[in-house]
């Protein structure tokens, strides 16, 4: 039986969406998705997190369907107070199972608290639970990579060895993208080998596509790469 809020999320039905987003994110059964596109899902977000039952929703874990971890991921973007934020992102993380809730989920609150932020991403990062770790370091990207950058936060990436293919995909996310914003104190990492070859490799390849890579750097970039 749908709860009142299965059935609302239901009313937002896209079946083609649905087996889009299935295809999109394997390991997730198909029945799972009930298919509402994520701009619906925004604004739904939105004018739920004001009802009296987003708090009952927020601590009914785990959820059943795909649109429901979605929801659950837009509405502590939205959270003001960051000490609560991150109560309740922590609660959240171990139900995390696919890429796209965990990217989506992306407090606004985190931005005013960095010297906090920096603490938990540690703790995530270093997370045996693939969804944890991928958020922790998807957090240093966002947030880390321009005016507040040091130089030892790449330790905390290059640190990973996971064999998640979503972990390893999100280390060389980070590091393309620390090339980009941070070139000096990123290169060292790949001339001297730091990250596992398939990283390594990804890494190149994924900062070789960047439009912000120059064609001075893609060239360096190639001769880097591991055979």
């Amino acid at each position: 039986m749908l709860t009142k809020l299965q059935k609302q999320l239901f009313e937002l039905q896209d079946k083609e969406y649905a087996a889009f987003q299935a295809k999109l994110t394997p390991g997730i059964p198909e029945e799972s998705f009930i298919g509402v596109r994520v701009p619906l899902l925004r604004k739904f977000a939105k004018e739920f997190s004001k009802s009296t039952e987003c708090v009952t929703f927020l601590n009914a874990l785990p959820h059943t369907y795909y649109d429901e971890n979605m929801l659950h991921s837009l509405l502590l973007s939205q959270m003001k107070d960051y000490d609560e934020c991150v109560i309740q992102t922590e609660r959240f993380l171990p139900y995390i199972d696919n890429w796209a809730v965990c990217d989506i989920l992306s407090p606004k609150v985190f931005a005013k608290h960095k010297d906090k932020l920096i603490v938990k991403i540690r703790e995530w990062s270093s997370s045996n639970h693939t969804y944890t770790s991928r958020f922790g370091i998807e957090m240093l990207m966002s947030h880390f990579l321009d005016d507040d950058f040091q130089p030892q936060y790449l330790e905390i990436p290059a640190a990973s060895r996971s064999e998640e293919y979503y972990m390893k995909m999100m280390v060389a996310w980070f590091f393309a993208t620390a090339l980009a914003k941070q070139w000096e104190s990123t290169i060292p990492y790949i001339e001297k080998g730091v990250l596992a070859p398939w990283t390594h490799n990804k890494t190149i390849q994924k900062a070789k596509e960047s439009f912000r890579i120059t064609p001075e750097q893609k060239e360096y970039l190639t001769t880097l790469k591991m055979k």
